[in-house]
């Protein structure tokens, strides 16, 4: 869900990365925008197929949606199709393990059609068989890296088109024979169906490795592999097992599968709020965010670091992607921040850190967070409400520690000079938030999404023309009118920004079929409940103060799990994947403790989100030290330290559900509101190491304890702790601030 703005404007005398610096850097740590620069008749193909994708999810989010197979077909054949034209391949293993990894991809594509054949080969024509054979060995002999294969960055090679046609053909089958399929003989394999099923478990694997990497596509192969051999696993892993035509016909005609859940809330829902946020940032919607985030915050201590945590909140209303919303705004907030005295590493960091923010701030707040609400059976308006809470402590958190470090290094704001007017710019600017504001208001007053983002499409290339048809009278008024030619343009990257999305969540429909097929996720949570409970045991026989029960710190240990499998899988699979895996092999385990299931669902949305600013693989702090020219590993352990705050947030809305506004009552939110921001401040001094003077080792000790314990919202607990903390903070700032080294 990303694209550069229309304009980036420089803030006072600062200069500004170049737009190929943008492009660049997005192309290079965000594998979702890397995507071939055409030229010529290939070039007009793919923007032709593009901007009717986008024209159709456009019309029907207005006028109406098929019936839901046939909807996600028709989705799921343009977009696989695109992938292999739009998105070139990447090297991103060593040689030797880039072609281990396509010789066992191969090897798996010969043994499932190998298996089919064997399975129904006699009620199969020869000559359909060695069609079917000759299929396969292309597919797995074209999957290999061969150079030879690749082309250039700038056109299509022939394999590819190959590839496109075949990613294209298993969802068309389904919709040229749908009657017969669904309706004639509901529950009936032909041999023909599982053929193309084979075809459809290959295309989309090597879909999600062109656009995602390979551990995406390599834990789906794992899953699958794990439904068929069940029988010969050890110990709590067995299960009866399925055969290779029950597991294909269950991914590939279910609705628990290719087509699932993940690939319908993309189509019906995700798609149109990514082409909405593309036509909303050509206008110059982002420029907008960032001059208001000036006024807000650039005339307090370190403003443009502050300037960059707000504008980084509000243009991640608009924007799923961390890494796009780290280099939009970091272009503009990155060289600010170093011109007043930060380091170009702790630039970087607090721009990857604010970026993150944006997939939990509402109203617009990443694929996963649509899944979610299809998922739990609630509205996405419920959801909106729902993630204001934790938003506002995710960048209460960061804000504390820029303010700390600000503090320390003596920073004053930004010149007052550039430093824009609340009223100049809203009447420059005001027509451009018609579109957001009437779309949110469609979302609380419970309108479908879908048709939300129609009116905010509608409205945003209505209302980019008010200063032009206000002749005189607009004059002085920003922003970009979008043409016809902008228009195409705007829908060619809606579709473009859509695509990678749309292969993930169909690789990871394979991870939950096979989870229902063989109940999985059951035999997670059980081994998650042993785990944690046989942890909590240790840990309680050690509280001579009988403060905690068996069952909370029972919580607390799944809970650790959890987020360490969310920042261990999110170094190699983006949010949406994450999110959807864990959430439906973990929260099962987490209910049976008595977690609210919304609670659970955030909790691993939320730590799929900080996983962009986890080494080893931060991309989010890795694509703002390109701006900030620092060292990318150094940048993105600052960037985790300064997400150390807001990592407490997701554990006190377990324990606190009142803070989602699930059972809510007054009391249990004021205890859990007040303990949460002051455990935020005493984990943000800790972690900054200076809070007006430097925070010594018994301080951080005592600070880590005291925050940690309050995440329980025990109230005898907070009563001790929230005096103990504010004492500690109060001590330090006493001293008034005491330089030490950067």
């Amino acid at each position: 869900m990303s694209t550069a703005p229309a304009s980036l404007t420089p803030l006072g005398d600062v200069p500004v990365v170049s737009q190929d610096e943008v492009d660049r850097l997005i192309e290079q740590f965000d594998p979702e925008s890397s995507f071939r620069r055409l030229a010529g008749f290939s070039a007009g193909i793919v923007t032709f197929i593009a901007v009717a994708l986008s024209s159709w999810h456009y019309y029907t989010a207005g006028f109406g949606l098929h019936n839901e197979i046939a909807h996600r077909a028709i989705h799921l054949s343009v977009v696989l199709g695109l992938c292999f034209l739009v998105f070139p391949r990447q090297k991103r293993l060593p040689g030797a393990w880039e072609w281990a990894v396509a010789l066992g991809l191969a090897a798996f594509y010969l043994l499932l059609g190998w298996n089919l054949v064997q399975t129904v080969g006699g009620e199969v024509p020869a000559g359909a068989r060695w069609a079917f054979a000759g299929v396969l060995l292309a597919l797995a002999g074209l999957s290999l890296p061969f150079k030879a294969y690749d082309g250039s960055h700038q056109h299509i090679p022939w394999r590819d088109w190959i590839f496109a046609a075949l990613a294209s053909s298993f969802s068309l089958y389904l919709l040229i024979f749908f009657d017969s399929i669904y309706i004639a003989r509901p529950g009936q394999h032909t041999p023909v169906d599982l053929m193309f099923g084979v075809i459809a478990i290959a295309m989309v694997l090597e879909a999600a490795r062109r656009t995602m990497g390979i551990f995406l596509p390599l834990l789906a192969v794992a899953t699958v592999l794990y439904g068929i051999f069940g029988p010969y696993l050890p110990g709590g892993l067995a299960h009866r097992g399925y055969s290779v035509p029950r597991v294909v016909a269950h991914l590939y005609k279910g609705t628990e599968g290719i087509y699932g859940i993940p690939v319908g809330v993309v189509a019906t829902f995700v798609f149109h709020f990514v082409l909405f946020g593309i036509m909303a940032q050509l206008t110059g919607l982002g420029q907008l965010f960032v001059n208001l985030a000036t006024v807000a915050a650039g005339r307090f201590s370190g403003g443009p670091a502050k300037v960059c945590v707000v504008s980084s909140g509000l243009f991640g209303m608009i924007s799923g992607s961390a890494i796009a919303n780290a280099v939009t705004t970091g272009v503009m907030t990155i060289p600010l921040m170093k011109k007043v005295g930060f380091s170009p590493r702790f630039a970087g960091a607090v721009e990857a850190s604010a970026a993150c923010g944006g997939q939990v701030t509402p109203p617009i707040m990443g694929a996963a967070a649509f899944i979610m609400a299809e998922t739990l059976g609630i509205p996405y308006n419920q959801l909106v409400l729902v993630a204001i809470v934790p938003a506002a402590l995710h960048y209460l958190a960061i804000l504390w520690m820029v303010h700390l470090e600000s503090k320390r290094l003596g920073l004053a704001g930004m010149n007052p000079k550039d430093i824009p007017t609340l009223g100049k710019v809203l009447a420059s600017s005001w027509h451009l938030f018609i579109p957001l504001i009437v779309m949110v208001t469609m979302l609380l007053m419970q309108y479908t999404p879908f048709l939300a983002a129609f009116w905010g499409i509608t409205l945003t290339v209505v209302c980019s023309w008010i200063p032009r048809l206000l002749g005189k009278a607009g004059k002085g008024m920003t922003g970009m009118a979008i043409t016809p030619r902008a228009l195409v343009r705007g829908f060619d990257m809606g579709a473009k920004s859509a695509l990678s999305i749309g292969a993930a969540c169909a690789c990871v429909g394979f991870v939950l079929g096979i989870t229902t097929l063989t109940g999985m996720g059951f035999k997670f949570s059980a081994f998650v409940l042993d785990l944690s409970g046989s942890a909590a045991q240790a840990v309680v026989a050690l509280d001579l103060l009988h403060w905690f029960n068996l069952q909370s710190v029972t919580v607390l240990f799944g809970l650790v799990f959890t987020a360490l499998a969310c920042i261990i899988m999110g170094t190699g699979v983006p949010t949406t994947p994450t999110y959807i895996i864990l959430a439906s092999i973990v929260a099962p385990a987490l209910g049976q403790l008595g977690v609210p299931q919304l609670a659970t669902h955030f909790f691993v949305f939320y730590y799929g989100v900080l996983a962009d600013v986890t080494p080893p693989v931060a991309l989010a702090a890795f694509a703002a030290a390109g701006i900030a020219r620092s060292e990318p590993m150094r940048t993105g352990m600052t960037a985790f330290r300064l997400s150390m705050g807001k990592a407490l947030v997701p554990f006190a809305f377990v324990y606190a559900p009142s803070l989602l506004l699930v059972q809510f009552n007054w009391p249990q939110f004021g205890l859990a509101l007040s303990g949460t921001i002051v455990a935020i401040l005493g984990l943000g001094a800790a972690y900054t190491g200076q809070c007006g003077r430097k925070v010594g080792l018994p301080a951080f000790i005592a600070l880590n304890v005291l925050s940690l314990s309050m995440v329980f919202s025990h109230a005898t607990v907070n009563a001790v702790a929230m005096p103990l903390v504010l004492l500690i903070l109060w001590w330090h700032l006493r001293a008034g601030p005491q330089a030490a080294p950067a």
